[in-house]
């Protein structure tokens, strides 16, 4: 972990804290499966219906669904499941709402015609 994450992390809420530890272990998950281009947005301050949004991509569908199924693994070790996932079955973008945050899981085609970065360009960029 970052000096700057940690900082982060001690300055949180313990609620808050948990969370994000919540999202670092999705985000790892999809690194474990070599997702590329991780992003992570903190919305809080812009919405109420969620706190942060994961992105990231995967070459293919069929990688897009291992990245979805480790996140899935990994954060079902601490208890969490998604409310709702949906796109599974392509796998052109999976969108797995965990309430708090959300992660979208998308091939290049899909990230780059959805550009989910330039919709909430105003949401704060996290380093996790």
């Amino acid at each position: 972990m970052s000096a700057l994450v940690k900082e982060r992390m001690e300055a949180m809420a313990p609620i808050d804290r948990q969370i994000f530890e919540q999202v670092r272990i999705a985000v790892a998950a999809a690194d474990d499966r070599k997702a590329t281009d991780p992003l992570v947005l903190r919305l809080a301050e812009l919405t109420e219906f969620t706190d942060y949004f994961i992105l990231c991509t995967g070459n293919t569908s069929r990688q897009t669904q291992a990245i979805a199924d480790a996140v899935t693994e990994k954060l079902k070790a601490v208890k969490m499941r998604p409310l709702h996932t949906e796109g599974y079955k392509t796998g052109e973008w999976i969108l797995m709402d965990y309430g708090v945050f959300v992660v979208h899981i998308f091939t290049p085609q899909s990230r780059k015609f959805y550009d989910l970065e330039r919709l909430w360009r105003d949401a704060e960029k996290i380093k996790v």
